[in-house]
């Protein structure tokens, strides 16, 4: 009896584990994202900024801040969608929570503020 019960259970779980699936999301902001500022100081060298937003489809991500191409922080974030405007929310809190929108007919594709202005550009 005890064989049969231990056959049974293992169906189920099979059966159960096979009709269980993950949505696909193509949302567009998959990818990577990026902002780049450089900065000169006469006679100086020249000092690159560079920061990194990586979206995957589970509604996770990774921010990467970049000093000179050497990484200087890192953290993950959240992110959602509603009615066009992202939000993004961080695991830090040395960074602020932002929201943003999706500027698709722009060549390359931004990430814009509120304000209009270009939080980041696809890579």
């Amino acid at each position: 009896m005890k064989k049969l019960f231990s056959l049974l259970s293992i169906i189920g779980i099979i059966a159960i584990s096979n009709c269980t699936s993950v949505p696909e999301n193509h949302d567009p902001i998959l990818g990577i994202w990026a902002k780049t500022e450089s900065s000169s100081i006469e006679g100086k060298s020249t000092n690159t900024s560079r920061e990194e937003w990586i979206f995957n489809d589970v509604y996770l991500g990774r921010y990467q801040r970049y000093s000179n191409s050497e990484l200087i922080f890192y953290t993950d974030f959240k992110w959602s969608q509603k009615n066009g405007t992202y939000s993004i929310t961080y695991g830090d809190p040395q960074v602020t929570d932002i929201t943003v929108s999706l500027e698709k007919a722009k060549e390359p594709e931004v990430l814009t503020l509120d304000n209009g202005s270009v939080f980041a550009t696809r890579e």
